[in-house]
């Protein structure tokens, strides 16, 4: 059975039919049985004026000659951007292939599995509906962005004997290149590092048996801004610029040594200028890795396949320059699609030793906002989860 997980940040704000074409064009490629799509700032961050956007966007997934064979579907929409208290514009879609038998999904509410017939949209409130947990991080996490809207949902699946956890998440950004540049670790990681453990914490409380699980969306994940500094620029000396009236910093200027003084990195609270992109493109900007280091504080509960592609963020929204990066945050793999140890061992197993597993990014050369989507498609053979099934009961859910 051919799985397909896949998540688009800032989504259907604009680019739709680029959007709407490399979905189908990968779907196409990789045929997948079930596929979980997840959607971060659903309706991009101008939500209000494109939702319209939105609506295309469902009516094309849920109509599409590309899609005609998924004939049941789940699609769960944070469009209640009217509640402070809740909104998170999240968008979790899964879709089932018509060959596939027997799928069920988890009721948090009344602790049982039910069998997915059919194709349903659920939206605005989606607190009520008892088939995901949905949270918004408190505002005492960031609280210098006063109206966050980032938070996580969850949903439970059982599919030929095998019980998991989809966890859509989006954390917390960094608000300025100059204050995560002081310190090493930056203070927004351990922001991101709180609210991560706060969800795996949530999904592995004593409130329902446990399963394996799977996180992807927009972690926010950063480069190690100062050691990529110093690096970038190690030959550079630094200016300093301060604000006349407050004496605050604000802007670096990192000069060559010799070469006629020639500036290499301009930083600001919203700007990051190298002079050459070439590092973050080169060999996926393999070179960087050693600096994406957040990760490695959860290695006991989440495990990533090797990344094999470049820095997923921040792309230029002009529609002609698919390739280029936005000067204004340093390039890094915010967009990921994690896994617990036990998850692994079950996307490694297939028959007769045949792995398939794909983790890449989609549309290299096309223009779709300002993330690049990122995929995981893999095969779980028939039978693979009866061990953690029979734990869990899944044969006889209702």
């Amino acid at each position: 059975m051919e799985m397909l997980f896949t998540l688009y940040d800032n989504s259907c704000g604009y680019n739709f039919f680029n959007v709407c074409l490399s979905l189908f064009q990968v779907v196409h490629a990789h045929k997948p049985h079930f596929m979980a799509l997840h959607c971060q700032e659903f309706g991009g961050k101008n939500y209000e004026a494109s939702m319209s956007h939105v609506d295309k966007f469902v009516k094309e997934l849920l109509s599409s000659d590309a899609m005609k064979d998924y004939n049941r579907a789940r699609v769960y929409l944070d469009e209640n951007y009217k509640s402070q208290e809740h909104f998170t514009a999240l968008g979790s879609f899964y879709f089932l292939h018509e060959s596939l038998k027997n799928i069920y999904q988890f009721d948090f509410k009344a602790k049982k599995y039910k069998k997915v017939t059919g194709k349903e949209i659920y939206s605005d409130t989606l607190e009520s509906t008892p088939m995901l947990e949905k949270e918004k991080f408190p505002q005492d996490y960031f609280p210098e962005c006063k109206w966050s809207r980032k938070g996580f949902i969850r949903t439970r699946w059982c599919i030929t004997d095998c019980a998991f956890d989809l966890v859509n998440i989006h954390l917390f950004h960094d608000a300025s290149n100059l204050i995560a540049w002081e310190t090493s670790p930056s203070v927004y990681s351990g922001i991101r590092h709180k609210a991560l453990g706060y969800v795996l914490d949530r999904i592995i409380d004593q409130r329902f048996e446990k399963v394996s699980y799977f996180v992807f969306g927009d972690f926010n994940f950063r480069l190690d801004a100062k050691a990529v500094v110093e690096t970038l620029c190690a030959k550079a000396t630094m200016q300093t610029i301060r604000a006349a009236d407050t004496n605050e910093v604000v802007k670096l200027i990192f000069r060559e040594s010799d070469n006629d003084r020639k500036v290499m990195l301009q930083l600001e609270k919203k700007l990051f200028d190298y002079f050459n992109q070439d590092v973050f493109r080169d060999n996926n900007g393999t070179a960087l890795l050693e600096f994406d280091r957040e990760l490695s504080v959860f290695k006991d509960k989440l495990y990533e396949l090797d990344i094999s592609f470049p820095p997923s963020y921040p792309y230029s929204e002009d529609s002609s320059q698919g390739k280029q990066y936005m000067n204004t945050r340093c390039p890094a793999w915010c967009d990921r699609i994690l896994m617990s140890h036990s998850a692994k061992e079950l996307i490694l197993k297939s028959e007769n030793d045949e792995k398939i597993v794909i983790y890449d990014h989609i549309g290299p050369n096309v223009c779709m906002g300002d993330h690049k989507p990122v995929f995981l498609s893999f095969r779980i053979a028939a039978g693979a989860g009866k061990p953690i099934a029979n734990v869990h009961k899944c044969c006889v859910v209702q």
